[in-house]
């Protein structure tokens, strides 16, 4: 047991940071697609699927980034009250599209146990998948990222905070 308060082993995420991050993975992911159609540059994706929720911001900037047209998305619940429970797709993306995944970026914001992203992987096993921050146990679950996390550092992510005022650590003055 640890007297850490909830929000000191927190990595706090702003909207700008988000951003940056978000163009940070477009730039690696820039070519490493399959080759596109005729007249289009080499290693272009065909598609870009988010995982919402959490994906969904950083896969809009990806796709702008990188010039993809073709945005869906996959629904997955893996949480019940930020407790983790088994992972299930909700909606899914068009099947025609997907295929097997090839050629298709599949867009989290965080691979944290990696079940979600395994349910995914299995559903669409040539897809290639990035998140923006990547935690140890998910890591074998994701082809690329941009930064790692300890296991056991929360991300609190700019959609889920709000700004209010915070007493002082100590005194009251």
């Amino acid at each position: 047991m640890t007297d850490r308060l909830p929000h000191e082993k927190g990595f706090h995420v702003s909207w700008d940071q988000i951003h940056r991050d978000a163009r940070a993975l477009a730039w690696r992911l820039d070519g490493l697609g399959p080759d596109g159609e005729a007249g289009e540059q080499g290693g272009g994706w065909r598609a870009v699927v988010a995982i919402t929720r959490g994906g969904m911001a950083p896969a809009m900037i990806v796709a702008r980034e990188l010039d993809i047209r073709t945005v869906d998305t996959i629904s997955v619940k893996s949480y019940d009250h930020q407790a983790q429970s088994e992972a299930h797709v909700l909606k899914s993306p068009d099947a025609k599209m997907m295929g097997d995944g090839t050629g298709i970026l599949i867009i989290d914001d965080l691979v944290d146990s990696g079940k979600t992203l395994e349910l995914v992987r299995a559903l669409y096993p040539n897809a290639h998948f990035a998140t923006v921050y990547a935690k140890p146990s998910g890591r074998q679950q994701v082809d690329t990222f941009v930064t790692e996390v300890s296991q056991d550092t929360w991300i609190f992510f700019p959609w889920d905070m709000a700004m209010q005022y915070v007493p002082p650590y100590r005194g009251q003055d």
